[in-house]
């Protein structure tokens, strides 16, 4: 009795439990009214899990590697099984057939050996292949498959490295867009003090008409440009969720903008920092396989070794088997073979050539890509420096002129010009802190460093 009381007691306060926690969530979720605003990590570490581009490239590392045991294979020896049913009445078939099944008797009164009777014969066989020695061939193919893995998880960290830096810049571009809405809301909301301001003065006749006028159709401009940077805020969106393979972002979900931005000067340029481009060190890899490719052309054109074995069983009724086996070595080699290996080996050595060519125009191609992302990130810098301080002088500029508005010093011409000089200063503000963001990324990305700052799901 003891026992079912404690049962029951345990288990209302389970249900007490789960019920208090759920009452606890709902409230949660009441106070916060929305979701958790998602991070950018949060969306680089679902690209590097759901794009399309990084699967398909994970895909081909996993191809490579499974080459390495394709071709490690050849160092272990090849064991097939067949089995087969035959039936003749040719003379020398049925004759090697009865000395399989130790069956042929040229003693027999009957025996014909020009005209056998019809004789079939089962066969199950086991046969064993091993390469001896090849002057290395096996070890050039097993290396450069090896290669081949290597160039491949090169190739991935190269689609990954584009990856983060293709979406922190399409997270930048969604804050930025959030951004340009506040500033068109906060344009509009001012032309729309202002023109309280100016049909005030004009009711009271210290103002004329087309001060109202000129107020109303720039407060209509302001409302189209503030819809137009709402729209902007869902193609932002749709981009970066492209990007991410799903939709991973919504509008419930988004940051606060600028926030999330933390500008920082440039470090001095560094072009060594090439050689960490996943990208060059992968043409790299891709040279070396070339080149094994030809060092194992040729050797085509020397001989190999190898060693064989047989087991047969023979039987002409199915319950009797007679046992035979053949062992021995075979040396092959192609003296001439049309001109086919020569031709091979000097496809190969093109070929080894042109990757070597190759990997000189990757590493001056990145080079200058690391150069244009140093000079981009360096103006980018500049140019926010410089923007911050002209904001804060376009607000001063208009709060004063909008002073002097009401006191009918100022005329409208110098309120909608201070105006429009706030809103474009601050869009340049917004855009400047976004860009330097970008540039930042981007130069991280041109030094081969944006992959190895993520752990991969």
């Amino acid at each position: 009795m003891k026992l079912e009381f404690t049962s029951e007691r345990s288990g209302r306060q389970v249900r007490f439990n789960f019920c208090l926690r759920t009452v606890l969530v709902v409230i949660l979720i009441l106070i916060s009214g929305r979701s958790q605003a998602v991070t950018l990590e949060a969306c680089i570490h679902e690209a590097l899990r759901r794009n399309p581009d990084a699967n398909a490239a994970a895909s081909r590392v996993d191809a490579a590697r499974a080459m390495i045991a394709e071709a490690g294979s050849a160092y272990f020896p090849q064991l097939s099984v067949t089995g087969g049913y035959a039936l003749t009445n040719n003379p020398t078939q049925a004759f090697m057939m009865q000395l399989n099944q130790r069956k042929l008797d040229i003693t027999a009164p009957g025996f014909d050996p020009n005209n056998p009777d019809r004789t079939d014969n089962t066969r199950l066989s086991a046969e064993l292949k091993y390469r001896v020695y090849d002057f290395g061939q096996r070890r050039i193919l097993f290396e450069s498959a090896a290669l081949g893995a290597d160039a491949a998880a090169l190739q991935l960290a190269a689609v990954r490295n584009e990856l983060i830096y293709q979406i922190t810049h399409g997270y930048f571009v969604v804050l930025q867009a959030q951004d340009y809405v506040d500033v068109q809301q906060e344009a509009v909301r001012s032309l729309e003090e202002s023109l309280q301001v100016a049909q005030g003065k004009y009711k009271a006749g210290t103002a004329i008409k087309t001060d109202v006028l000129n107020l109303e159709v720039n407060l209509v401009q302001a409302r189209e440009d503030l819809i137009r940077a709402r729209n902007s805020v869902d193609l932002a969106i749709v981009a970066l969720n492209t990007g991410i393979g799903y939709d991973f972002v919504t509008r419930e979900n988004l940051p606060a903008p600028a926030q999330n931005v933390a500008a920082a000067p440039i470090l001095e340029q560094d072009l060594d920092a090439i050689e960490n481009r996943p990208e060059l060190q992968a043409v790299r890899k891709m040279a070396q396989i070339k080149k094994g490719g030809y060092l194992q052309a040729k050797r085509q054109n020397l001989p190999v070794l190898n060693a064989y074995g047989s087991y047969d069983l023979d039987s002409g009724n199915l319950e009797t088997y007679e046992g035979s086996y053949t062992v021995g070595i075979r040396a092959e080699w192609d003296i001439f073979t049309g001109f086919r290996n020569s031709g091979a080996t000097r496809k190969a050595e093109a070929e080894w050539q042109a990757a070597r060519r190759e990997e000189e125009g990757v590493r001056n191609a990145i080079k200058q890509d690391l150069q244009n992302a140093q000079i981009k990130a360096s103006e980018s810098w500049q140019r926010l420096e410089t923007i911050r301080k002209s904001v804060e002088s376009a607000a001063e500029s208009l709060r004063i002129t909008q002073v002097r508005y009401r006191e009918g010093v100022a005329g409208i011409t110098d309120l909608l010009t201070a105006q429009l000089g706030l809103t474009a200063m601050r869009s340049r503000s917004v855009a400047a802190l976004y860009d330097h963001a970008v540039a930042v990324s981007n130069l991280k990305r041109a030094r081969g460093e944006l992959y190895a700052l993520y752990s991969v799901p």
